[in-house]
């Protein structure tokens, strides 16, 4: 029986002291681990298999942590975070405080760069690069990205600006033709040509000034050891093409890529997916969306639906399936969707415009500059608004509602269950003369019979939940399941405000009019949320009532499930129980 390499590997030293030939045993050994714990503890699995080979060889051949390694995105840092100490630790992963899913730097020094957005490795290894210059060291920079996040825009800025340097940068393409769901674009085309050997064209990264070389195949440690300590000797921007096959190792993940991105629990030892009880339950939001939008666009014909490169994560894989011609995922280039779908509004069409809450934070500009601005009816649809899980900080879409909600011209709603979300994008396929935001969250809604026929709602509109009289609670959004467990035996008024913008200010007149004390809940950060929009409106109108905000916190929330991280800062039924009962 072969004696364990991985067990006495605590640190990159340790594996520079091994012989190449044994190398390879490593990288099974290293995959296993991987299969194993994420089989029980469940997380991001295709990505990582992926590039055991190259994780291995990057250690190997690079001076790590004084060589400073940039993981794009960090589905992929798995195999890097068991190599750099934290095997031991590796099944917390992703748990309440336990590891992070993605490289954080507070994390480890071999963390050189917090990751969890796509396509930013470039352009911070450059960063790190020409600051390397000007403090005179001669260390190496290495940035890994993959071939659906090199098609975003910020990855060609910074291949752009790094071409004119002589910056002691690689940039390695860990090309295997997916991100989450499979690459889209002309790019994905070129590279496959490149693969094939067919690609008649100049290569696009020599021509930004890059030495490149490959492809090479990225499960052979022989060849990329030998690449790497080649390119070790080249001075300048550096540019190393790698095929492999995400999932490889496990036949089910090389097979269902996009399923295995991030299975759930499955059998370590066969691979299966581990089947769930069958049962009744509530559909997910983003099914909600995708099975709505399609029987809306059958019906009008104006319809058309647009995602950054989440169709499955979206559900917008239903209207693509169905009417291909009308839904298109643009790849991740979320300023170009924004603005995308502002020229189609121009000419007429109806753009539901599908972006998670987290992402449209990189497309701001264009909310305001392209979309609000010139009054586009442009409708976006952010899905995992709130808290998100364990994806942790770099993914939790807390801020939608502050940073939305200063823009003017922008409708602002958010429904409490998923009927809400249907007559909502019902609604504002009637025709808008203003863009809207309807935010709702990740997984499961609450609602069996959700199918229900379509009703109009009214544009800034609350409604009235529960009546009471001893206290007004204004709820926005899925956060009202919470406060209706929280007030089944309280005297206490509920209203679920819907829109934050514009707020219905006539309800809240005869709110602040009838209560002492009012109390606003929202999953989104309490600085410039719902609850400062509730603030504003007392002030401008000399009400004087007392008012209490209740929100996510002014600190970036880590991982953990929902309900732990709900229950950690005082948003779960009991927590706010609790507080309301303060308040009587």
């Amino acid at each position: 029986m072969q004696k364990s390499l991985l067990q006495n590997i605590n640190s990159p030293k340790e594996l520079r002291l091994l012989q190449q030939k044994d190398l390879p045993q490593l990288a099974q050994e290293l995959r296993e681990y991987i299969i194993n714990i994420v089989a029980t503890k469940e997380g991001h699995l295709g990505a990582s298999l992926g590039v055991v080979e190259l994780t291995i060889a990057l250690h190997y051949v690079f001076n790590t942590p004084e060589d400073l390694l940039i993981w794009d995105v960090g589905h992929q840092a798995y195999g890097h975070k068991i190599l750099t100490g934290r095997k031991d630790i590796f099944h917390t992963n992703r748990q309440l405080g336990g590891i992070s899913g993605f490289p954080k730097r507070d994390e480890s020094n071999y963390d050189t760069f917090g990751v969890g957005h796509a396509s930013t490795s470039i352009s911070a290894a450059l960063g790190m690069a020409i600051a390397s210059q000007l403090h005179g060291s001669n260390k190496h920079h290495i940035a890994v990205i993959g071939d659906a996040s090199i098609a975003s825009g910020m990855a060609f800025e910074g291949l752009n600006h790094a071409g004119v340097t002589d910056a002691n940068l690689l940039v390695i393409l860990n090309d295997n033709a997916i991100g989450i769901d499979p690459s889209v674009g002309a790019l994905k085309q070129y590279l496959t040509n490149v693969k094939r050997g067919t690609q008649k064209q100049d290569n696009i990264f020599e021509a930004l000034n890059f030495d490149y070389s490959g492809p090479i195949d990225g499960h052979d440690l022989n060849a990329i050891i030998s690449e790497l300590n080649r390119l070790k000797t080249i001075k300048g921007p550096k540019f190393l093409h790698v095929i492999t096959t995400k999932g490889k190792g496990l036949k089910q993940a090389e097979e269902n890529q996009v399923k295995y991105h991030a299975p759930g629990k499955f059998d370590a030892k066969t691979g299966d997916l581990i089947a769930k009880t069958a049962s009744l339950e509530p559909p997910k939001y983003q099914d909600v969306f995708g099975y709505t939008i399609v029987e809306l666009a059958k019906n009008n014909k104006k319809i058309v639906g647009i995602t950054p490169a989440m169709p499955t994560g979206s559900s917008l894989k239903y209207m693509m399936d169905e009417m291909p011609e009308r839904a298109f995922d643009v790849g991740i280039a979320e300023q170009h969707a924004v603005t995308l779908a502002a020229g189609m509004a121009t000419q007429g069409l109806i753009p539901f415009c599908n972006i998670y809450s987290t992402f449209l934070q990189r497309a701001y500009d264009q909310v305001i500059h392209d979309v609000a601005l010139q009054k586009l009816p442009v409708i976006f649809c952010l899905d995992r608004a709130g808290l998100v899980g364990e994806d942790g900080a770099t993914h939790h879409g807390v801020f939608d509602l502050s940073y939305l909600r200063c823009i003017p011209n922008l409708i602002i709603f958010a429904p409490r269950n998923e009927v809400e979300l249907r007559n909502m994008m019902y609604t504002a396929q009637l025709g808008l003369s203003l863009p809207i935001a309807i935010r709702y969250p990740r997984g499961r809604g609450i609602t069996i019979d959700w199918e229900q026929p379509f009703t109009k709602i009214s544009i800034g509109t609350g409604v009235t939940l529960k009546k009471g009289n001893k206290l007004a609670i204004l709820s926005i959004g899925n956060i009202a399941k919470n406060v209706t467990e929280a007030i089944s035996n309280l005297n206490v008024s509920h209203y679920d405000m819907r829109f934050v913008k514009p707020l219905d200010e006539t309800l809240l007149h005869t709110i602040f009019k009838t209560y002492k004390t009012v109390v606003t809940v929202e999953d989104n950060s309490i600085k410039g949320g719902f609850g400062s929009a509730i603030l504003e409106f007392a002030t401008v109108h000399n009400h004087e009532n007392t008012i209490k905000i209740l929100g996510v916190p002014d600190a970036f929330i880590e991982h953990g499930s929902v309900d732990e991280l709900q229950n950690n800062i005082g948003l779960d039924a009991e927590n706010l129980k609790t507080i309301f009962n303060t308040l009587l």
